[in-house]
């Protein structure tokens, strides 16, 4: 991780502020939390991605949005506006069975890649070979 200490972390807490936001990997986690929730709305959604992410950077609630209408746009979500409570009406999502089969489609492509980010810091972490002197 970045030797960078952020407003947000301590010396303790690795960082990858520094690193980039990871914004296609906003899409998992949003089909995660309509698949245990059944229906959310973007509020909600907002508020518990953060705590979700797989990333430690801030989410912008307009990646968020995007990310839900592209996958209303594919059939991964359908969306329908709900009368408010005391409140404004608002849009609630949830899950297609579409959307249900491409989170299962993300979760075979992350543990792909979970395993294959071991291998390398697992490998990046080995002590290089001392370098041979070659004779001329």
């Amino acid at each position: 991780m970045p030797n960078k200490i952020c407003a947000k972390h301590d010396k303790i807490h690795p960082c990858s502020c520094g690193m980039g936001n990871l914004y296609r990997f906003i899409e998992p986690v949003v089909l995660s939390l309509l698949r245990a929730r059944k229906r959310s709305c973007g509020y909600t959604l907002c508020a518990d991605l953060q705590e979700h992410a797989l990333t430690d950077n801030e989410i912008d609630k307009a990646a968020l949005y995007r990310t839900l209408r592209q996958l209303e746009k594919n059939g991964k979500v359908v969306s329908a506006w709900e009368a408010g409570r005391g409140g404004p009406a608002r849009r609630v999502y949830r899950l297609t069975r579409e959307g249900r089969a491409h989170l299962d489609e993300w979760l075979l492509v992350l543990a792909k890649l979970s395993k294959s980010m071991s291998a390398f810091v697992r490998t990046a972490r080995k002590p290089l070979p001392k370098a041979r002197s070659v004779a001329r």
